[in-house]
């Protein structure tokens, strides 16, 4: 999913892959929006992921098709509508952060603060509504350990 935001004054394309369980594979920020603005993308997530999707839900963006058809051509690829609900809400973040900061500063800050903020958003996303109490208690409590261990 590509999400327009400014930085500087000028239009930075931000890139984001998210898995079936809403978790954030990948986040890259781009100058482009073209086909190879979006072959970077692909080829950098299935190095990152070591195998080929079975499917990949992407918004109307013609570049998809060029990245999908050359890269990856066995691969379902669907852009129907509301289907990509999934990756547009994970933006939401992203634009709160905008709203609160008034915009990024630079690139690289960006970049350095939406990859900091899918590993921590990943850490704590449980999906609630898929386990019991007592295994989702067990589950924040690792995720509150790990996060010590971490920021220790």
């Amino acid at each position: 999913m590509c999400r327009i935001i400014q930085i500087n004054g000028k239009q930075q394309y931000l890139w984001r892959a998210v898995d079936q369980d809403g978790e954030v594979v990948d986040v890259f920020l781009q100058a482009r929006r073209d086909g190879a603005a979006a072959k970077r993308f692909f080829r950098r997530l299935l190095r990152s992921s070591g195998t080929e999707p079975r499917k990949i839900v992407t918004d109307k963006l013609r570049s998809y098709g060029v990245a999908h058809r050359e890269l990856i051509p066995d691969t379902i690829h669907s852009n129907e509508q509301y289907e990509n609900n999934r990756a547009e809400q994970c933006h939401e973040a992203t634009r709160v952060r905008e709203r609160g900061m008034r915009r990024f500063k630079s690139t690289g800050q960006a970049q350095r603060f939406l990859g900091a903020h899918a590993a921590v958003s990943n850490l704590f996303n449980l999906g609630r509504h898929k386990v019991g109490a007592q295994h989702y208690r067990d589950l924040r409590m690792s995720a509150f350990e790990e996060w010590g261990r971490a920021v220790a």
